[in-house]
């Protein structure tokens, strides 16, 4: 798996100029998930679907037998897990997400670890002074199951002339 150069920005972030396309990162970060995080994301977002949070009726109405993850959950822990070792402080901001999916069920328990792959990158049209990465997330459980994927594209500050 082929490595990032290390950060030289206060916040740890990468900037333009550090990412490879063909670069993958293992992210050292890993969390477990647990029956809270399920339930308070499923408040937060004021979202009631029993699947996530009716053991009850997991137990006896699904095929899974217990309540599934949030899937929105998940996608946002998993480019959290990405941000200490690639954007942070650096992104000017996400310009879109796309080829979402979730392959796999993740349970409260499951361990998430994830990579990093730089897919594209090129210069703004709009804004000299950034570039545009586009990466492909990947989250793992701890059997290595596949559990979400997507691509986003993130518009990524260059390094500042005085560092250049």
């Amino acid at each position: 798996m082929s490595t990032l150069p290390a950060s030289t920005h206060p916040r740890g972030g990468l900037y333009f100029e550090d990412f490879e396309v063909g670069a993958t990162l293992r992210h050292r970060l890993t969390r477990t998930v647990t029956q809270m995080d399920n339930m308070l994301f499923s408040n937060m977002t004021l979202n009631p679907q029993p699947l996530h949070i009716d053991a009850h009726f997991c137990a006896t109405e699904t095929e899974w037998g217990k309540p599934l993850m949030n899937s929105l959950f998940t996608l946002g822990l998993m480019i959290g897990i990405s941000v200490n070792d690639t954007t942070v402080g650096t992104t000017i901001g996400n310009l879109g997400m796309t080829e979402t999916r979730f392959p796999a069920p993740l349970f409260e328990g499951d361990t998430v670890s994830v990579t990093t792959e730089v897919v594209a990158k090129r210069e703004s049209r709009s804004r000299p002074e950034a570039g545009i990465v586009e990466f492909v997330h990947r989250a793992y459980k701890q059997d290595g199951t596949l559990v979400a994927e997507c691509r986003r594209q993130a518009m990524m500050r260059k390094r500042p002339a005085a560092e250049a």
